[in-house]
């Protein structure tokens, strides 16, 4: 390996020297300082920062007045489907509410990039604040959900491999930072040149990663809340889960750009890594699907719902897995065409009509709160009179 000096200076929360933020890598370049929003070296983050920003609502925006009648109606086994996803989109959200900005931002060099996932972040949280939403609305005691997330095994198992090359990349740059391997990297020591290039590997992981969650985790639960939206049960909520499946495209879409622009030669070392890490990612790709196959196959064990069961979900989440390894360059492992979309009554689910200007428009419609009454009956202004 060729020993190069890193002129990467420690971090700071306002850089003091002039840099030229168009001529350096996503990561690992010279702090930050002036923030500036009129030139950029990827102009794809801004745009996605500006369509995030465009996209912005708020949870209270959906009245949930029908779903609490509608959830005394279900099934047991329908509950046990409703519960089971609200816990693992929690706990899916409360990673991605924190992770962009304990693992990524502290190591952005472009300010562009840096914004786009401030705001990503931002929409995580709001995310979150929706489960709460419905599960205050929903639930005479929220607590049976949320005091049942961390003993649910289910969920847990999932949670270990959620957070795992977070975590690793995380721990690695705390004591990389607290160590010595930052000057040593700086002098042109062999050993920390090998100790970030190992830390690079990891955020590329971690990323790889979070390209994962955002693109397949998702996906089982968000096709189940639209099943029943689709049965004309639980409409507020699968409206919310519409809403939120918007915003994890567009951050989907961050993280393909991403490790595009690392394959492209964004960094010359993280290019080379991008190469050597193919198969990992891809091994990390089977086992997600693997993971929500057998979630699947939880969630259905006590029988299936109008218009979806559990071989449906094994195809369509192996459908979903081939489209996102397109798309970062992996070629797809899966025996399923890509124009076979195993349950394509989800698209209207997933496609959304344009920017939400206002929360009273076609966006939510029937849904906002103060808006259009679900409840009424046909005699219900029988004895009123012009």
């Amino acid at each position: 390996m060729t020993v190069v000096k890193s002129e990467l200076e420690r971090m700071t929360v306002f850089n003091k020297n002039k840099v030229n933020t168009k001529k350096q890598p996503m990561f690992f370049g010279q702090p930050l300082g002036v923030q500036r929003y009129d030139e950029y070296k990827y102009p794809v983050f801004d745009r996605l920062t500006q369509q995030q920003l465009g996209y912005f609502w708020r949870p209270e925006e959906v009245s949930l007045q029908k779903d609490r009648s509608d959830y005394q109606t279900l099934s047991p086994e329908q509950k046990h489907i409703f519960t089971s996803n609200l816990k693992y989109q929690i706990m899916l959200d409360s990673v991605q509410g924190r992770g962009p900005g304990m693992a990524f931002i502290p190591y952005c060099s472009l300010p562009e990039l840096e914004a786009c996932m401030n705001v990503w972040e931002f929409m995580e949280m709001i995310h979150s604040r929706s489960y709460t939403h419905i599960i205050k609305n929903v639930y005479p005691d929220p607590s049976e959900v949320f005091d049942t997330i961390l003993d649910d095994e289910n969920v847990m198992e999932r949670a270990s491999s959620v957070t795992e090359s977070y975590d690793d990349f995380i721990n690695h740059a705390h004591e990389y930072d607290n160590g010595q391997m930052w000057d040593l990297a700086r002098q042109g020591h062999t050993t920390g040149q090998y100790d970030r290039r190992e830390l690079k590997r990891k955020l590329y992981r971690a990323i790889s990663n979070v390209n994962i969650l955002e693109g397949i985790r998702f996906y089982v639960s968000f096709a189940c809340s639209f099943a029943f939206g689709e049965n004309k049960l639980m409409e507020g909520s699968a409206k919310i889960l519409s809403l939120i499946a918007r915003d994890e495209s567009q951050h989907l879409v961050i993280t393909q750009n991403i490790l595009k622009n690392w394959a492209n030669g964004d960094d010359p070392e993280m290019e080379e890594i991008a190469k050597e890490e193919k198969g990992y990612v891809t091994e990390m790709f089977k086992r997600t699907v693997n993971e929500e196959k057998m979630w699947a196959n939880y969630l259905f064990k006590e029988g299936s719902m109008i218009g979806l069961n559990d071989r449906l979900l094994h195809n369509y989440v192996e459908w979903i897995a081939n489209k996102r390894m397109k798309a970062i360059g992996i070629d797809p492992i899966y025996d399923i065409p890509a124009r076979n979309n195993p349950l394509p009554w989800t698209q209207h689910w997933l496609t959304s009509r344009g920017l939400q200007n206002a929360p009273q428009e076609t966006e939510i419609e029937s849904y906002v709160v103060g808006g259009i009454k679900q409840d009424i009956k046909a005699n219900t202004f029988a004895g009123f009179s012009l």
